[in-house]
């Protein structure tokens, strides 16, 4: 559960392709409520900058250049308050389901069927007061 005590909901972006940071970024700034605190293009900026910023929610790819996401959902899923993580990839395949759903992700959304189911998450989300 995320904590919201009247804070914009903080989401970090980490995925190595400019056009969906960029499409994520438009979709995002249409609902009320949300902050874009980051974006990374590869594995080690994007541990870097999750660690340091603390966001509420992170959209992460699983194949970026520097390994792979499912190393940055093990990274950042152990930190004491870990973040939100929707994983969102081009490879839906269930071995990889699997492996993210075990590593701690809360979401594994197809890019190519899924994309546009993303504001409904950050409508669903649970919060505590």
């Amino acid at each position: 559960m995320l904590s919201r005590s009247n804070h914009k909901i903080r989401v970090f972006i980490a995925d190595d392709s400019l056009i969906v940071r960029e499409h994520l970024v438009t979709m995002l700034d249409e609902l009320v409520g949300i902050e874009i605190v980051g974006q990374a293009e590869n594995v080690t900026e994007a541990i870097s900058a999750i660690q340091q910023l603390r966001p509420d929610v992170v959209i992460l790819d699983i194949r970026m250049p520097g390994g792979s996401g499912i190393d940055v959902l093990q990274t950042i899923k152990q930190d004491e308050v870990a973040p939100i993580v929707i994983i969102l990839t081009n490879y839906p395949y269930s071995g990889y389901r699997q492996k993210c759903l075990q590593a701690g992700a809360d979401y594994f959304l197809d890019k190519s069927t899924e994309f546009e189911q993303i504001p409904e998450l950050f409508e669903r989300f649970e919060w505590t007061k």
